[in-house]
């Protein structure tokens, strides 16, 4: 078997075998298959596509190209949730230790930031001394103490993954409902979980904007989890404004203790709260969504949550002071307001210009080794479809003595609408259940 011979069976329109999958991931793991001989058979599945049955074998084969991880000296079950992301996207952060909280591990294995996204591990990284590059025995160790633990990739988990993962980044090989259904799921099936619950994004700050293919990348995950044996559900959610009022790493984490106070946002608490609730239906631990809810809503007003969100930044090696003075994050030097030109309501017409404008600031990436200040940042006063008058201010700008803040400002124009009273879509356009 060659590389060549599977790269034309793909390019002709064939079907792999799961014996050329298999022999094709391995030997790219080994480094004996070359980039480009990747990068060939990637844009033939990104134009061929493959069949369903096709791409379960292969995301299993993905899946066992390296080591998997197993928490079977816990009691309890283990559950995840996935997001396929956007701007101010934070739910993770205070979901995971509500749903510790409520009896169900969390191990969750979390990205980076790139392009105009944020990344759940480059947020976690804005408390001090936090630390998500965690060896599989200190994955073990922080759950087995907190029930939650946030950790990286490793270079043994999924590694096949990983380097098909930047290749498609380099090579703008990203927006295929198989590779990146095969890239999330290969992921989250090696954490060894029980359930998962997926959040898929629609609208212009979305790396999938349209609704129609949206929803079929969720149909297409939900069976591969079926097909591996895992409990699924998945939301399809609105990404056409910002999620919460804050898009910056320190900033978000701070947007998160509020929630985990039991305030913030409101359409923050409330995925937590359905993506929380849905987490412990489907691990038994909650008969209806409504009394999954219940219990998420009863962990995070008590405190419960709280405190296992502390004792998590503790046990990563965080300063823990941060969650009862969220004052001690990184701050910017400075803070201007940026204002309404013209009375109307407020749209979002590109909301990725929004994650551009944060990135203008130094608070995004364009390589994945760049480095970003987790201080920079927005925060938004005004929220989608509000009537505004001409000199209100629409957000903050923090930023590092200007830095970037006239190219900030450029993005935040280029972003929004004011104009008409338009109707505003549901943050929950649709549920499929597992």
């Amino acid at each position: 078997m060659d590389a060549r011979s599977v790269v034309r069976t793909k390019r002709d329109g064939g079907e792999l075998s799961e014996v050329e999958m298999r022999w094709f991931l391995e030997a790219y793991v080994r480094g004996e298959v070359a980039d480009y001989q990747a990068a060939a058979l990637v844009a033939c599945i990104f134009t061929r596509g493959m069949k369903p049955g096709e791409l379960a074998l292969w995301t299993r084969a993905m899946l066992e190209s390296g080591s998997r991880l197993s928490f079977d000296e816990l009691p309890q079950k283990k559950a995840d949730k996935h997001s396929t992301g956007g701007i101010g996207d934070k739910v993770s952060i205070p979901l995971a230790p509500a749903v510790a909280a409520c009896g169900v591990a969390v191990p969750m294995i979390s990205g980076r930031g790139l392009g105009h996204t944020g990344g759940t591990l480059d947020k976690l990284e804005a408390i001090a001394g936090f630390r998500v590059r965690l060896s599989e025995d200190e994955m073990h160790r922080v759950i087995g103490r907190t029930g939650v633990a946030f950790g990286a990739q490793t270079a043994e988990l999924v590694p096949a993954d990983r380097k098909l993962y930047q290749l498609r980044d380099a090579t703008g090989l990203v927006e295929s409902i198989p590779l990146i259904a095969s890239s999330i799921m290969s992921k989250k099936l090696a954490e060894g979980l029980d359930a998962l619950v997926l959040d898929v994004k629609f609208g212009s700050g979305a790396f999938l904007p349209e609704v129609e293919r949206g929803a079929e990348l969720a149909r297409v995950m939900l069976e591969l989890a079926r097909s591996m044996g895992v409990k699924a559900s998945a939301f399809h959610t609105a990404m056409d404004r910002p999620l919460g009022a804050a898009v910056g790493h320190a900033l978000e984490i701070a947007e998160s203790i509020e929630c985990l106070e039991g305030g913030g946002p409101a359409d923050l608490r409330e995925l937590v709260l359905l993506q929380g609730g849905e987490m412990l239906r489907l691990c038994g631990r909650a008969p209806t969504l409504d009394d999954g809810q219940r219990q998420i809503a009863e962990a995070i007003d008590s405190g419960r949550a709280r405190k296992v969100f502390e004792l998590v930044v503790q046990e990563q090696g965080g300063d823990p002071k941060v969650v009862s003075d969220p004052s001690r994050l990184p701050r910017a030097s400075h803070v201007d307001p940026w204002k309404a030109e013209s009375p109307g309501f407020l749209a979002f017409r590109d909301l990725r210009e929004v994650g551009w404008a944060a990135a203008a600031l130094g608070g995004g990436r364009v390589k994945i080794e760049d480095v970003i200040d987790p201080a920079v940042g927005l925060v938004w006063r005004r929220r989608v479809g509000e009537h505004v008058e001409r000199g209100d201010v629409l957000c903050e700008i923090h930023h590092q003595a200007g830095r970037g803040a006239d190219a900030c400002r450029a993005h935040l124009a280029a972003a929004i609408s004011i104009g008409e009273r338009f109707e505003v879509s549901p943050l929950v356009r649709e549920t499929w259940s597992g």
